[in-house]
Formats: C-alpha cells, sequence, structure tokens
C-alpha cells in the first residue's frame, strides 16, 4: 500500500510540474531586451546647404549629447546626414572633408557603444529631383551607395538605411533603385545588415494602400539581397496627419493597428521590420501612445528589430513637441516612457548587425 501511495504521489507530482511549465510557457511574453535596436535619431548633419559650413549650418552629434543618451541607455542612433555633402556631384567621389566627419561621427559612437544605422536623409530626392526622373538615374543613387558601403563594408555595429522616407516615386521604380543598391553594397563585399524602407513615407499604417501604382506591401517583396540580410525600415507617428509634427495625439490607435497588421504582414511573408522614427509630445495621450508602440515591437520582436526615436541632436528647438534633447530643466518627458523600454541590458547586444560569414 504504501509504494502505491508513493508512486501516485509522484506521478501526481510529474503531472503539476509538466502542467506548471505549460502554464508558465503560456503566459510568458517577450521581453524589450529581445530587439536589436532601441535608440533614437540624433539630428543636425542633415542640417543647411550643400555648401553650409559646420557649426553654423549642420552639425554631427556633439560628445556632451552622445554621452547623455549613452549613459540614459540608449543603444542604438540612426545618424541622418545630407546626401549632396557627402557626394557633390552625381556619379563622383565624395567630399573628403564630409567624409571624414561622418566616419568621425559614426567612430565616436561607436567608442560609447552604439549600434549606428547610416542615413541619407533625402526623402528620395537630390538636389530638387527624386530618384528616378531623368536628373537622378537609380544607377546613380546604387553607384552612391556603392562608395558608402566600400567605407563601412563589415564594420562591426554598423548597418546601412537606404534613404529616409522616398516619397513621390512610383513602387516600382523604388524597388529598382533600391535593388540597384543592394546589388552594389554587395558587390563590394559588405556583408552590414540593410535597411529597406517602402516609398510612399515608408509608414506602417499605410504599407498595404495602393495609390494608383501599386502598395509596397505588394511591390516590396520584389527586394532582392544575395545574402538575405535585410529588413524593412517604416515610420510611424500619431498625430492628425501621422506627420509628426503635431502636438496631439490622436491617432494613436490607427498607428497601433497599423503595427499590428504590419506584423502579420512579415510573419506571413518572413520578413522583419524596423521602426525608423515614431514619436510624439509631452501630452499624456502622446505618452500612453509611444508606451503602446513600444509594447507591441517588444511583444514581436520575431518580427521586429526595433526602434529609434524621433529625435534628439544639439540644435533641437526647446518647443519642438517629438524632442527629447535635454533642456536646462532637465530629462524630458517623453523619457518616462522611453526609459523602461531599454530595461532589461540586451539579451544579445547587436545581434540583428553581426557580420555573417562569407559565402
Amino acid at each position: 500500500m504504501k509504494d502505491k501511495t508513493m508512486q501516485s504521489r509522484h506521478r501526481r507530482a510529474v503531472v503539476c510540474t509538466m502542467l506548471a511549465a505549460l502554464i508558465g510557457s503560456s503566459t510568458s511574453h517577450a521581453s524589450p531586451a529581445d530587439l536589436c535596436f532601441r535608440g533614437l535619431n540624433i539630428s543636425g548633419a542633415e542640417y543647411g546647404e550643400v555648401d553650409g559650413v559646420e557649426g553654423v549650418n549642420f552639425t554631427y552629434p556633439s560628445a556632451p549629447t552622445v554621452a547623455y543618451f549613452a549613459d540614459k541607455g540608449f543603444d542604438t542612433v540612426r545618424l541622418p546626414f545630407k546626401w549632396e555633402r557627402l557626394q557633390p556631384t552625381l556619379g563622383e567621389a565624395f567630399d573628403r572633408t564630409e567624409l571624414e566627419r561622418l566616419k568621425t561621427s559614426v567612430a565616436g559612437l561607436r567608442e560609447k557603444g552604439f549600434i549606428v544605422i547610416l542615413d541619407p536623409h533625402n526623402f528620395g530626392y537630390y538636389s530638387g529631383s527624386n530618384i528616378g526622373s531623368a536628373e537622378v538615374s537609380p544607377r546613380q543613387f546604387a553607384q552612391f551607395w556603392i562608395r558608402l558601403a566600400a567605407e563601412f563594408a563589415n564594420e562591426d555595429g554598423i548597418a546601412f538605411g537606404l534613404m529616409n522616407e522616398p516619397h513621390d516615386i512610383a513602387p516600382a521604380v523604388w524597388l529598382d533603385a533600391a535593388n540597384q543598391a543592394i546589388a552594389g553594397i554587395r558587390a563590394v563585399g559588405a556583408r552590414n545588415l540593410i535597411l529597406v524602407p517602402g516609398t510612399h513615407w515608408s509608414g506602417v499604417v499605410t504599407w498595404p494602400e495602393d495609390f494608383g501604382r501599386g502598395s509596397n506591401a505588394v511591390v516590396m517583396l520584389g527586394v532582392v539581397d544575395p545574402i538575405d540580410n535585410y529588413a524593412f525600415e517604416v515610420h510611424q507617428y500619431m498625430d492628425k496627419d501621422l506627420s509628426g509634427t503635431n502636438e496631439a495625439c490622436v491617432n494613436a490607435d490607427l498607428a497601433v493597428d497599423g503595427m499590428v497588421k504590419l506584423s502579420e504582414w512579415l510573419r506571413t511573408h518572413g520578413k522583419r521590420a524596423f521602426l525608423g522614427e515614431f514619436g510624439g509630445s509631452k501630452e499624456p495621450e502622446c505618452l500612453a501612445g509611444l508606451t503602446r508602440m513600444l509594447d507591441q515591437m517588444a511583444k514581436e520582436p520575431d518580427v521586429w528589430l526595433g526602434w529609434t526615436y524621433w529625435a534628439g541632436g544639439d540644435w533641437w528647438s526647446p518647443e519642438e513637441g517629438n524632442n527629447i534633447q535635454p533642456d536646462a530643466q532637465g530629462d524630458r518627458a517623453q523619457l518616462s516612457v522611453l526609459l523602461p523600454a531599454l530595461k532589461p541590458a540586451a539579451a544579445d547586444p547587436g545581434a540583428c548587425v553581426r557580420i555573417p560569414p562569407a559565402g
């Protein structure tokens, strides 16, 4: 009798242990630490005219700004710069002074432990003409990336963001330009992660919309990367026109719903995405919306690489609603929702930008 009782108790213990494991696995959820990117844009180098003077018309991130955001725990900087200043003439060599500025800034960010995403912040344009026009061919865009990729090929912690928010370009034309750029990057031996936007400003909410020339959701499935080391870069704001230029976040529901739908699309097609820009003012509905967007990505690290908030930067106006650059009063209100999303520490820092072995 005693043996049977002990066996019964043992079976119950085993069953209870298995149930506990099942319950634990069903109720566990992903952590923000599972995301590769948890960072911000540091604006300033994209400012000014092509012949502008550094420190007068444009600026790269200062050492105090870089140190401030590193100390807060951000791990990634999307670094905007101006295409025309780096390459004054299409198809020709880079301006050596500007290239050294860019490389010096990247080195300073890397020294502080940041992943750096290179961001030609041109909206798909060069000197007033968009990519795909008679003035700016897809081939010339690819030539730009061939030169830039050669400068940063296979450097640890460096990702290539092809272009900030292309627009006024038919999706098929933009796809051709993106594919030529990707082919050029790979042709010089660079295996860095490539972040590929769609056209129509690469908005999350508008990703599936057909504006008469095709949708990103259909056309951008045609991206070709010989080593399959890319993700889509998307942007999303929550204000009335989804531009990020208004204080009130009246479209938080629309933004989050768009993220949910994009997650489903990504999962269906075996793709990944990165939220390169999002932001909001200090208004309570904006802070709540930011939390919801951050939580949505943290729940789905299988399809989201992470995020970079827009924005900080030494020259940002104190009145700029999305600004998280500290002022005389100290930290900005938005940090109250961003800082919790930076913890715990990354489970595998920089995993998504690790250079894959040569094939």
